[in-house]
């Protein structure tokens, strides 16, 4: 550290530029070390990229806390999360831009693996980045080396020291009893589970704290399994089996509130979030219309027959989805990546898709109306493919029938009302006619065009995330709002370096599935860091996205189109 002192003393209201010439690594008598990766060409730019690493024996960690992936993946959570709030308590050096700032790559309260820490052999690696002190466009070099020989190493020194041995067994443990829920809860051959006394409402519409004075969730004595966990013990709460669920109730009673609760329960989350026991099938994926998406060599035709102008549907394509061909298009891409639960709520759907009532049926003939209502399809979606579904329905009985469970929320209250919408629908007949059974085509896996997506993939051409919701390729944007589980920017820009390492690393006629296997087997040998271009320096801030997420993001990109 010494070392580097002594550069920014001497480079003290030089030019900016000269910065570039402190990367490297520097060691402190203490045994940190500073890797500076990425020095910032200007006060204004992207933040410098530093990794600080502390040893090992300074923590309370032991060999057996990293026993399982999801141990570790939990203990970076913790360790990312400490390393913010003593980032955010140290005193901030002043200057031009973003002078003085020290940031890590925060987490929500969802526990997705990040390449923010990393647990090394010998030490704990924080990758984090900060603004090099500047007075307009002169390097302040005494600011830069209090910043950077002193703030940085104690920023994660005193984020380590921090975390006690009951933090991290807390943390462990909590893992621990996630990951048997989610095996007893595929033994009881159920999609989804919530303890009682979660708190499933946020604060607000963009808050991801739990609300305060919430009604505690309470499962309907019909539904309730009890678990036994590890460290918890016996957990009561409801199971959601396999099948069809509907979810129904008044307006602003709970019912989409429980339905995004099930969204993000293919995560895992941390203490006292209120979810930390809502546990959905990880192959959950939240179907919905997309207005306006492109499509691209999508078999919908289980859905949407031969369209006017006898355009064919077992290939469809479209640079301007309409809402029923979007959603269809949506369920039949799920499918193909292995979805084995769709999530959906009629505010977010197409109604057209959705139902289709006697009068319509007997207004316009069958062989004038293409779609064929979810309504009919849901059933052998299950039985032909074991893929189950729950709805969230307010303004159609017609999904009485075919439902295996039908749940009604009341202020919040769940309520089981299965025989009630069953003998409901046997005395109030939908009086509709039925199609035909129809035989769910082969998931026909697309091969990824290597050479024509090589062809016109540029050297030069960047990708890269803009926020949570916007991939930027080149000079078109790829729109990722209506992609619902993604829960991080960082997740986003995770996808950006996933898309260019499976473009780049795409053999000829290989299927899209093949090489989105390839990479995920990749991810979990080497780490998330492995699939960035600068590893193994400071890989960027990144959180992996679900292959489902990944899937979505190949099926918009524009030159599908």
């Amino acid at each position: 550290m010494n070392e580097l002192e002594k550069k920014l003393q001497q480079l003290d209201h030089q030019s900016y530029a000269k910065l570039k010439q402190i990367a490297g690594t520097y060691r402190a008598d203490d045994g940190v070390e500073l890797a500076i990766d990425y020095v910032q060409g200007d006060p204004f730019a992207a933040p410098s990229r530093v990794r600080v690493r502390i040893p090992m024996q300074t923590s309370r960690l032991r060999r057996e806390d990293f026993s399982t992936p999801s141990r570790t993946i939990s203990l970076k959570h913790l360790f990312t999360k400490a390393c913010s709030k003593t980032a955010h308590k140290q005193k901030t050096i002043t200057g031009t831009g973003k002078s003085g700032m020290i940031m890590i790559d925060a987490p929500g309260p969802e526990v997705i693996d990040r390449a923010s820490v990393s647990f090394l052999s010998d030490s704990i690696e924080f990758r984090l980045s900060t603004g090099i002190p500047a007075a307009g466009r002169k390097i302040l070099g005494k600011k830069a080396a209090e910043l950077l020989t002193k703030q940085l190493p104690e920023t994660a020194l005193k984020a380590v020291t921090a975390i006690t041995r009951a933090d991290i067994e807390k943390t462990i443990q909590l893992q621990d009893d996630q990951d048997e829920g989610r095996r007893q809860i595929e033994t009881l051959q159920g999609c989804a589970f919530i303890a009682n006394g979660s708190v499933l409402p946020r604060a607000s519409g963009i808050s991801s704290a739990p609300m305060k004075n919430a009604v505690p969730f309470q499962s309907p004595s019909s539904q309730v399994v009890e678990l036994e966990l590890p460290h918890r013990g016996k957990v009561r709460g409801m199971l959601i089996k396999k099948g069809v669920t509907l979810i129904a109730g008044g307006g602003y009673h709970g019912k989409s509130t429980l339905l995004q609760a099930l969204e993000r329960g293919v995560y895992n989350h941390e203490a006292e979030d209120g979810r930390e026991l809502v546990w959905t099938d990880e192959s959950a994926v939240k179907i919905r219309a997309e207005d306006r998406r492109s499509v691209w060599n999508v078999d919908i035709s289980a859905f949407i027959n031969t369209l006017p102008g006898k355009k064919q549907t077992t290939n469809f394509s479209t640079e301007d989805a309409s809402g029923s061909t979007s959603q269809a298009a949506n369920m039949a891409e799920a499918m193909q990546a292995g979805s084995r639960l769709f999530l959906i709520d009629e505010d977010t759907s197409a109604t057209n898709f959705m139902i289709r009532d006697a009068r319509m049926q007997r207004l316009v003939s069958p062989d004038k109306e293409p779609i064929t209502p979810f309504t009919d399809r849901i059933r052998p979606l299950y039985e032909t493919h074991g893929i189950s579904s729950i709805l969230v329905l307010g303004g159609s009985g017609d999904y009485f029938e075919p439902a295996d469970e039908v749940i009604v929320m009341d202020e919040y209250v769940p309520k089981d009302r299965t025989k009630e919408a069953k003998a409901i629908a046997a005395s109030l007949p939908a009086e509709r006619s039925r199609p035909a059974d129809h035989e769910f085509p082969k998931n026909r896996d697309r091969s990824i065009p290597a050479s024509s997506i090589q062809n016109r993939w540029h050297p030069k051409k960047k990708v890269q995330a803009k926020g949570k919701n916007t991939l930027l390729i080149g000079k078109g944007a790829v729109d990722l709002h209506d992609v619902e589980q993604l829960v991080s920017p960082s997740q986003s820009e995770a996808l950006a370096q996933m898309i260019v390492w499976c473009v780049q690393n795409s053999r000829n006629d290989e299927s899209l599935s093949s090489v989105i296997d390839r990479l995920y087997e990749t991810v979990q040998q080497s780490g998330l860091e492995s699939v960035s271009p600068f590893f193994p320096k400071h890989p960027g801030n990144t959180a992996l996205p679900r292959k489902y997420e990944l899937y979505a993001a190949f099926n918009r990109l524009p030159f599908y189109k």
